[in-house]
Formats: structure tokens, C-alpha cells, sequence
């Protein structure tokens, strides 16, 4: 919780201080990550001078033209990293038609580096991790995080050290080994490989665990999604937004940066409502969102959406405070739901979301069908992940139209069996 002996006095652009979400007790930047007061989570503070929509739109075509908003050093641009951001808006106009909604967008993060908005949060981690004079890049993970730091530290020319379950996807194992960093596969879930990272955390001085003792800095990342979003947008604010829950950092992240554009005038603070989507197997924050409880109970995951697979998420409590605030509604679909979702969302757009993204499908259609969202509101929802990660999910219900011998009579008796001739 306290600060590393590694601590110079780091600059990191605007941020000013380290604060308690809890109590608001103030600590300097620092690798601190909970309260010595209550233990509650710390984040970062700023004091934000000269930022405009043309300063934004002078900058780079990556996260770094959000620099002045984030716990980033002036230089970090120059320094070699994997420039992730600025990933498309893709207007659904198809799958909008088939829900019977009137706008609906689509922030697609699989086109970031390592194909996930990981590379966001890892980027800016990582900028804090330097300053900080750390030497190895660590974290447990359910996947896409362990393949983005196992990348930015090859990339920034450092170590990495990755955990992570086990039975994790084999293509996300793959996809992180092939980095050449360390990769250790724990014998657990997610939370049982956190816990572990936790406590060697607290034993190797010059390792940065990004979502551990450098967290309140890694989880800033995820504001750069709301940016975009507001700038793509022509510089405004969605009404409704859907964004899948694992930790529940990058929804409460989002809405910090709706809150913050809106306060410094970059645009119109108009209202807008945050819904959450997790999946049925691990839905900790919407069984508590239900219920009516302000604190979140843990459970054991089982779904196949494992990016989302944190039982005890620690932004839980924050979630339901975000979703409550802005008149959002926190639900979660089943298995079957997701896969659906995957599948519709790669019918009716051409794009191939992870499970994560089949979640997010899954839950605008239930509330759409429940009538918790407006189907007549500009909406936005999360694609945070690319489906080539999670194959298996629907290996089992896709597969070729027919085989054939090499013969244009053979196709052509096919066409006539389908009524497609």
C-alpha cells in the first residue's frame, strides 16, 4: 500500500496528487495504491490548465493526444511504446435496424496493438512504471492484460513477468508467450492468481504489477475511451453507453472522462445513462445492482466470457454508484446469450468481438426487450476485445455452408437444395 523506496519525485504531466475515494485523504504521486487512513482504493488528481478541443486535436493519432489529462510525463509520445488508441466508432446502422433502435455505434478496441483496450491502461501504466524507476512490467490477468504488458515490455526493451489461470484460453497463452517475457500459469481463477500477484507485489520492490501497486495509474488508461468517443462523436456525449464489467474500472473510467470533458467545457455536460453487462456465470455487481445493495458479493466465476471472470471486482461498489447516478441498469446474460451475441454482432457488422463483446451484445438486447433502455437514444456500446481470443466459444455452432467435391454441378445442386439459385 505504501510508497516503494524507488520513489523519486515523479513529474507526471498534470496529476497532482493521489486521493481516497473513500475518505479523500491526499498522498503524493507515488506507487501507492490504498489508503493508510481506511484502506480505500486511491486515484489520481489533477489540476488541468490549458486544455482545449485544439490542443487535443493538435496532438498525435493515438492516446497521447489526451496526454494533458493523464498521469503521463510531457514526453511520453517519444518514448518507444505501442501507441495504442484512436480505434474505430463504427456506426451499426445494421445491427440498430434488427434491435429496433434508431443510433447505435460500436467503440471497437480490437483494433488497438494487441487487439484489446488493455493497451490503453498498459500504455499509461507503463509511462508511470518509468517515471517511477521500475525495471520489470508484471500483472496477474485473464488474458488480454497479460498479452498487452507482455507486448509493451518488449517493445519499451524491459522484463515482464504475466500470471495468469491456468486454464485460460489457449489462444490468449499464445499470444502472450510469444513475447519472450515470463508467463506463469497459477492453478486457480482469476482471483486466486490476483492474490498471488498481490503478495509478490509486496516482496519485489522493483516490479511494477500494473493493476496492483500501480494501479490508480493503469486504470486512468481507460478515460482515453470515453474521449474518443466524445471527440468521434464531433464533440459530445453519447445518451445511453453499455460497457462490459470485469473489475469495473473501465465503466467508472468512462464516466470520469464524461464528467471531466463536461467540466472543462470541451463539451456540453449533457446527461447520459452507464449500463453494465456481465455474464451470468460471474455477475457479482448485477446481482448486487438487483438486490438493491450497495456492497458487491463475491463468487466463484464460471462462464466462458474469462475476461470478465473476476468474482470479487474491486470497482464493484463504484459501478453501482455510477449506474444508479446516471439512471443505468446493471444485467447479465447467460452462455448461450453470449454466444448469440458474438455471432449477431459479427452477422450484422462484420465485426468478430470476444466474449466480452457477445456479453455486451447480449445485455443491450435484454434490456432493450425489458425496456431499460431507450431504443430511440443515441447509444454506444463496448467491443473491447477480438474474437480470434476466444474461438472455442463458437467453434461448436459455426462451421462451412457444405463440402463439395471440386464440381460447379455439385455447387450448383447445392443452390438449388437451399433456394438460392
Amino acid at each position: 500500500m505504501s510508497a516503494s523506496p524507488l520513489t523519486a519525485h515523479a513529474v507526471l504531466g498534470s496529476a497532482t496528487s493521489l486521493s481516497c475515494r473513500e475518505c479523500g485523504e491526499q498522498y503524493p504521486i507515488s506507487p501507492r495504491y490504498a489508503c493508510e487512513m481506511c484502506f480505500g482504493p486511491l486515484e489520481v488528481a489533477y489540476d488541468y490548465a490549458g486544455v482545449s478541443r485544439e490542443s487535443i486535436e493538435a496532438g498525435p493519432h493515438n492516446i497521447w493526444r489526451y496526454k494533458q489529462l493523464l498521469p503521463v510525463p510531457s514526453n511520453v509520445a517519444s518514448i518507444p511504446n505501442l501507441e495504442p488508441g484512436m480505434t474505430k466508432l463504427v456506426r451499426a446502422d445494421n445491427l440498430a435496424r434488427e434491435l429496433g433502435m434508431r443510433r447505435l455505434w460500436v467503440k471497437d478496441d480490437s483494433g488497438n496493438p494487441t487487439h484489446s483496450f488493455k493497451d490503453r491502461v498498459v500504455a499509461v501504466a507503463l509511462a508511470a512504471a518509468r517515471e517511477f524507476g521500475f525495471s520489470v512490467l508484471a500483472c496477474p490477468s485473464t488474458g488480454n492484460l497479460a498479452n498487452a504488458v507482455a507486448a509493451a515490455a518488449a517493445r519499451a526493451g524491459i522484463k515482464s513477468v504475466v500470471f495468469i489461470p491456468a486454464d485460460l484460453e489457449q489462444q490468449k497463452i499464445v499470444t502472450t508467450a510469444v513475447y519472450g517475457g515470463t508467463l506463469v500459469a497459477v492453478q486457480g481463477n482469476y482471483d486466486d492468481v490476483n492474490r498471488l500477484a498481490s503478495e509478490i507485489a509486496g516482496d519485489e520492490e522493483d516490479w511494477a504489477f500494473v493493476n496492483v501497486n500501480v494501479r490508480p495509474y493503469y486504470a486512468e488508461g481507460s478515460k482515453t475511451l470515453g474521449y474518443e468517443i466524445a471527440e468521434q462523436l464531433g464533440w459530445r456525449l453519447p445518451a445511453q453507453v453499455v460497457i462490459p464489467i470485469a473489475s469495473g474500472s473501465q465503466l467508472t473510467k468512462v464516466d470520469k472522462a464524461f464528467t471531466e470533458f463536461g467540466k472543462l467545457g470541451i463539451v456540453d455536460a449533457t446527461p447520459y445513462r452507464v449500463f453494465g453487462a456481465q455474464a451470468f456465470g460471474c455477475s457479482p455487481v448485477s446481482a448486487a445492482f438487483k438486490a438493491g445493495y450497495d456492497v458487491v458479493q463475491p463468487v466463484r466465476p464460471s462462464t466462458i466470457a474469462k475476461s470478465l471472470a473476476i468474482g470479487n471486482p474491486a470497482d464493484g461498489p463504484y459501478v453501482l454508484d455510477v449506474c444508479r447516478r446516471t439512471g443505468g441498469v446493471v444485467d447479465d446474460v447467460t452462455d448461450e446469450e453470449i454466444v448469440d451475441g458474438m455471432r449477431l454482432l459479427a452477422r450484422t457488422e462484420g465485426i468478430f468481438g470476444e466474449t466480452a463483446g457477445g456479453v455486451t451484445v447480449g445485455v443491450l438486447r435484454k434490456l432493450l426487450a425489458l425496456g431499460a433502455l431507450d431504443p430511440d437514444a443515441e447509444t454506444v456500446i463496448f467491443n473491447t476485445g477480438d474474437g480470434l481470443k476466444t474461438l472455442d466459444a463458437v467453434a461448436s455452432v459455426v462451421s462451412p455452408s457444405v463440402t463439395i467435391p471440386p464440381s460447379a454441378d455439385a455447387f450448383r445442386a447445392f443452390l438449388d437444395a437451399e433456394g438460392l439459385a
